[in-house]
């Protein structure tokens, strides 16, 4: 239930954060420019626009965050799990050693020829 809130939340978020990036101009562009001449003066004021849809967005991030961390979390990525006795390298050397007792017991082993010795 929590896992199914928690994507939720976080696809709503990302969809404002989007959006938000998107509304926003460049420095010195205003709301105003894509609305209109001076629709955003009267709405947020002189600079209130800048400051109103960062705000916004800091805040959609921070949710997004907060619910990635979250979904992290709730996935059981950190709990502990029984510790290998004998690491990557001990598994590789185990199966290429029960390959090679497989191949030994199904074919004889040939006796070495002068030419198939590797001078050291």
């Amino acid at each position: 239930m929590l896992i199914s809130i928690a994507i939720v939340v976080q696809i709503i978020s990302a969809i404002a954060v989007i959006i938000l990036v998107l509304l926003q101009h460049g420095k010195g562009a205003d709301l105003g420019a894509a609305f209109g001449s001076g629709a955003s003066g009267s709405i947020f004021g002189a600079s209130g626009s800048a400051n109103f849809l960062s705000r916004s967005t800091a805040v959609a991030a921070t949710f997004f965050f907060l619910a990635t961390i979250a979904l992290t979390l709730g996935s059981g990525a950190f709990k502990s799990a029984p510790a290998p006795t004998s690491g990557v390298l001990g598994s590789v050397e185990q199966s290429q050693s029960i390959d090679a007792d497989q191949t030994n017991t199904t074919q004889p082993a040939a006796p070495a020829s002068q030419s198939q010795q590797i001078p050291r």
